[in-house]
C-alpha cells in the first residue's frame, strides 16, 4: 500500500493519540491512492476519472472530496507518494551494506524489484510530466535530494575516491538517468507486465560502477 507523508507520520504516532475515526480516514485516503495508481496504470492519467477511482476504492464519489480538493490534486500527489514508497523499498534493500559499489548495485536491483512490485509505476512516472507536472517536479526533486544525501554521506566517509564535492550532484543525475533509460529498455514487457532485468544489464552496470565510482582505478 502507498505510504504517503501523512501515513508515515501517523504510523509513528502513539496509538493512544489516534482515534478510530482518524484511522478510518487514513485507510480511506490510502485506498484512494492505491485505486488511483491502479487506474492510471491501466487507463493512463487521461482515463483516471474520479468515478473509476472511487469505484475501485469502494467509496462514494462525494467522499473523494473530503480528501482531495480535485481530481488534479490527487493526481499531483500520486507520483510523489509512490516515489516515497520506492525510496523506502530501496532503503530496506541496501541497509547494512557499506561498500558503495555493492550499495549501488543493490539500489539498482531494488529499483527494478519495485517496478515488479508496482507495475503501474512506470506509466505513472512517464505520463506525469504532461498530466501531473506539479507532482512530476516534486517527485524529481525528492528522488534527487535523497540520492544526493546518500552519495554525500558516502563521499564523506571516503567511499567515492576521485570525486570532487561539486561532482556529487552530476553523479546523482547520471545514475538517475541510468535507471530511467534502462527501465524503458529492459523492464517493460507485454500487456503491461514488468520484467526482471537481465543479468547482462546488472553485470554491465556493476562494471561501469567499479571503474567510475572507484575513481578510475582498476577493479575486478
Amino acid at each position: 500500500m502507498i505510504r504517503t507523508p501523512r501515513a508515515n507520520a501517523a504510523a509513528k504516532a502513539k496509538p493512544a493519540g489516534r482515534t478510530r475515526r482518524q484511522e478510518k480516514a487514513e485507510q480511506v485516503r490510502l485506498a484512494l491512492f492505491d485505486a488511483a495508481a491502479r487506474v492510471v496504470g491501466k487507463h493512463g492519467y487521461a482515463g483516471a476519472s474520479v468515478a473509476r477511482i472511487t469505484t475501485l476504492a469502494g467509496v462514494a464519489q462525494g467522499t473523494f472530496y473530503n480528501y482531495f480538493a480535485s481530481r488534479q490534486d490527487l493526481l499531483d500527489q500520486l507520483l510523489p507518494a509512490m516515489g516515497e514508497e520506492m525510496l523506502a523499498h530501496i532503503a530496506a534493500e541496501v541497509r547494512g551494506e557499506r561498500d558503495e559499489v555493492a550499495r549501488e548495485e543493490r539500489r539498482f536491483r531494488a529499483f527494478f524489484g519495485f517496478l515488479q512490485k508496482r507495475p503501474a509505476f512506470l506509466r505513472i512516472l512517464n505520463e506525469a510530466e504532461v498530466y501531473a507536472p506539479r507532482g512530476f517536479r516534486a517527485h524529481f526533486a525528492n528522488i534527487a535530494a535523497e540520492y544526493r544525501r546518500a552519495l554525500e554521506r558516502a563521499h564523506e566517509r571516503g567511499a567515492l575516491p576521485g570525486f570532487a564535492d561539486d561532482e556529487i550532484e552530476p553523479l546523482v543525475f547520471l545514475l538517475m538517468a541510468a535507471r530511467s533509460y534502462t527501465s524503458l529498455r529492459y523492464a517493460q514487457g507485454p500487456a503491461g507486465r514488468v520484467k526482471a532485468p537481465p543479468e547482462s544489464l546488472i553485470r554491465a552496470y556493476v562494471k561501469l560502477l567499479r571503474h567510475g565510482l572507484a575513481g578510475g582505478t582498476a577493479g575486478p
